[in-house]
């Protein structure tokens, strides 16, 4: 028990004693005057004396009984308490074994989840062909559920044309999974396509795969603008490439590349960054983004401070 209510009755003391006085004196004046006009009409009477006697036994019987069934809950209600707070560092209110089951797990590790999510993992990035309809990425989500992967990020690429969708599929998915370690590739493959993916392609992913786009562009954007010589470092790592080659407009590039797998990206006039993905193709909104981080480097390099 706290001292907050003494320190309220202490400061409040007075006035509740005085108005419980009064309530006091006044139910007293009523009982009196009850019990003077119940003698006076009832004494002088045959039956009188006999009746106030029957009410006054009455009265006391009422009495008992009412505190005995007041005070019945609130003894069990201390009981249940004093009984919960024995228990509540085993388990409480329940069954013994229960409690048992409690005691032996405390100071334990939790189990984990079932389908080897507590087992090592894999990062992967995933892209593939997906057509929009209502419940699509419901069922590609389950496919992963079911082997056991979490999905980490989802992009979905605008709708492009026959270039990088060569079917015209509707949108272009692209997702960052942790899966387990022993998950074969091919099975993974096999389910995303039965769920409605389209040309499937797994690569290895790295963590730094998790960053937004749009944060990783601002920052990149901003390591450009302070040094314009950075450009070709901040384009690999903003198309994941191992690295970024400075080339003439004029030079040429493979020929026997696949589609969309190398992407030139014109600097200036006499200068091109060539970058090379041929696991992964690039999409329109990656070299919109180059693009981009392009011209901030240029902005920065050509415009007076």
């Amino acid at each position: 028990m706290s001292d907050a209510p003494k320190v309220m009755d202490a400061r409040t003391g007075h006035g509740r004693s005085w108005g419980r006085e009064v309530g006091e004196l006044a139910a007293l004046f009523l009982a009196v005057g009850l019990a003077h006009l119940l003698a006076t009409l009832l004494g002088h009477q045959e039956p009188g004396p006999v009746i106030l006697v029957g009410l006054g036994v009455a009265l006391i019987v009422g009495a008992a009984i009412h505190k005995r069934l007041g005070h019945r809950p609130a003894s069990a209600g201390h009981r249940s308490k004093a009984g919960a707070g024995a228990g509540s560092g085993a388990g409480g209110g329940l069954p013994g074994r229960f409690r048992r089951r409690a005691r032996a797990g405390r100071g334990t590790a939790p189990l984990p989840v079932e389908g080897g999510a507590g087992g090592p993992m894999a990062l992967w990035r995933i892209r593939m062909r997906v057509v929009e309809r209502p419940g699509r990425l419901a069922t590609v989500a389950g496919a992963f559920g079911r082997l056991g992967c979490n999905i980490l990020a989802l992009h979905i690429a605008p709708t492009g044309s026959s270039a990088i969708t060569p079917a015209g599929c509707d949108a272009l998915d692209e997702f960052v999974i942790e899966a387990p370690r022993e998950l074969a590739l091919d099975v993974l493959a096999g389910a995303l396509r039965e769920a409605g993916g389209q040309d499937v392609v797994i690569v290895p992913a790295r963590v730094k795969d998790l960053t937004d786009p749009g944060v990783q562009a601002l920052v990149l954007a901003q390591r450009v603008s302070d040094d314009p010589d950075r450009l070709p470092e901040a384009m690999a790592e903003l198309l994941r490439v191992s690295h970024a080659e400075w080339r003439r407009p004029g030079d040429t590039v493979d020929e026997g590349a696949e589609l969309n797998t190398t992407m030139v990206i014109s600097v200036n006039p006499d200068r091109a960054l060539l970058v090379r993905r041929p696991e992964l193709p690039f999409t329109p909104t990656e070299a919109a983004r180059a693009a981009a981080l392009t011209a901030a480097a240029t902005h920065a390099r050509y415009t007076a401070r």
